[in-house]
Parts: structure tokens; sequence; C-alpha cells
């Protein structure tokens, strides 16, 4: 492998997972362009891979379905490929959950299911994912089932600090669905540590929202308060709109009686962000978007 194709898959790796995701997309196209023209088939499929996180962790949600729908399909015969193929699936499905098509995400990730095989990297991603699917459908013993499996995995390597980031936050949705918030504090301020000393401060935003809510469910609106600011700062400093959106929308509701005039401005921040997210969005996807009930009550 050349050295352009090497550095341009470690810029778009930390882009995607290090720093600001708009960053890794002109990097990553680039490398899938070199890769093919060079036959690394799996570099190819790799960059693409991290191309469509990129494009889903900036909110063009259009352009990451259209990346990363041909590998979910395909069913390469190299141990390699079909390990990005995988994680691909596991990555379309975060975006049609993020949607609020979770059915559809579900059938997703058991594609990724299929085409992980015994790679544990991708097991995990596919088995959290269908665990994030369940807790959308307010499944909770599915969701435990498959929770159980990605925290065995992730027990074993204390080297995958996303991985056991990532598991955190949906341990924290499963409490906040069953109504246990001070468990919900605990997993996502554990996932901000883990976050923040491993130098991720997307996953850091996403880890403070969480712990937002956790503080609003537990009553304490003030904390709550200066958690979903937190979280909404580093959002928008680094372009994660999905995140920067419910951030702004929560913090709004939560302070338009005490502070109108900061929660008036978090509250058209958070709609300008969703105009923008749906505007790249084509039918039937934008549609469901804007079905969403959080979104229906932000918009009203």
């Amino acid at each position: 492998m050349d050295y352009e194709l090497t550095e341009l898959l470690a810029t778009g790796e930390r882009a995607a997972f290090h720093g600001r995701p708009a960053a890794g997309i002109g990097p990553l196209q680039r490398a899938v362009e070199v890769a093919l023209t060079n036959g690394h088939q799996a570099e190819a499929t790799a960059a693409a891979w991290l191309l469509g996180v990129c494009l889903g962790a900036g909110g063009r949600y259009g352009a990451a379905i259209v990346v990363l729908e041909p590998l979910a399909v395909a069913a390469p015969a190299e141990a390699d490929r079909r390990l990005f193929c995988s994680l691909a699936g596991a990555t379309l499905a975060s975006v049609h959950r993020q949607l609020g098509r979770h059915a559809d995400a579900a059938g997703w990730d058991q594609q990724a299911r299929q085409l992980a095989g015994d790679a544990a990297e991708a097991v995990f991603d596919a088995e959290l994912g269908l665990a994030a699917d369940a807790i959308g459908l307010a499944n909770i013993d599915v969701a435990r089932a498959h929770l159980e499996p990605a925290a065995e995995l992730a027990s074993s390597r204390p080297d995958w600090w996303r991985q056991r980031v990532r598991l955190d936050w949906v341990f924290a949705e499963l409490a906040l669905l069953c109504q246990q918030p001070q468990e919900a504090t605990t997993r996502a301020t554990a996932a901000v540590a883990l976050a923040e000393t491993s130098g991720a401060p997307r996953h850091v935003a996403k880890g403070l929202l969480f712990s937002g809510v956790a503080h609003l469910q537990s009553g304490d609106a003030d904390l709550a308060a200066v958690t979903l600011r937190r979280a909404a700062s580093l959002a928008e400093s680094l372009g994660a709109a999905p995140l920067v959106w419910p951030a702004r929308a929560m913090l709004g509701a939560l302070v338009s009686g005490s502070n109108p005039v900061e929660g008036e401005k978090a509250l058209a921040s958070a709609r300008a962000v969703v105009r923008q997210l749906t505007a790249e969005l084509p039918e039937p996807y934008a549609a469901d978007f804007l079905a969403r009930a959080d979104i229906v009550e932000l918009l009203a």
C-alpha cells in the first residue's frame, strides 16, 4: 500500500473519531479513488466505510446512505472486506435510527451480523446496534439480549475505547427507558471520561447529551442545563449536527421559563439544524425524520 493511501486513510480515521467529521470527507473520497486505481479492494472498502461515518456524523444522512448501502448489501469472499462491509451495515443502521426508522435499522443490523462472521469488532457493532434498535422500539428484553454478548466481547478488550464508549451510551439509553436516571448518569459519565482520555470529542459530546437527559430525568434541572450547554457547544464546534439539535432543543425547552431569551435562541438553533438536515434528505427519509415525535414537537 502506497504512502499517499496510508496518509489519506489515517487522516480520514482521525477526522471520523478524533476531530471534525467534515475534515475527513475529501481525504476519504480520494482514498477510495486511489485504492481502487491500485487494486486495493480492502482499503477501498475501509475508506468508503469511514467516509460513511464522517458523512453521517456531520448530518449528511442522504450522502451517507448512498455510500454505505452498497457496502451493506455486498457479500465479498475476502474476510477483511466482509469486516468493513459489516461495519458499514451497522453504521447505516445508525443513520436509520437517527431518522426514526428503528425497524429498518434492525434489518440493516441483522444484515451486518450475518456479514460479521466471527470478526469480533463487527459482531460487537451489530449486536450493539440491535440493542439500540430494540430500545428505539421500546423492547427492553430484546435490548438486554443483544447487550449481553456486546458487553461480553468488550470486557476482554480494554483497547476498544470506541466500543466501550458506545456500550455505555446504549446502557445509559436503556436505563433512561427504564426510568433509572442514576444508572444512566453513571453510564454516561463513564462514557464521557473514556472519550475524553481517548481524545474523541464527538463521543464526549454525545456522552454529555445522555448525561444531560439523565440529570433532567432525575429532577436536577440546573445540572441538566449546564451539561446540555456543554454538549451543544462542543457538538457545534465539531460540526456534529445530529448532536446539536437535540441538545439545543432540550436546553431551549428546559430554560424557556427562567431565561426566555436563551430558551428561544436555543430552540431557533435546533430548528435551523433540523431544517438543514432535512434539506439534504431524499424521500421517504425526510418525511420519516420529520415524523419523529421530538421533531414534530420542536417544529410545532
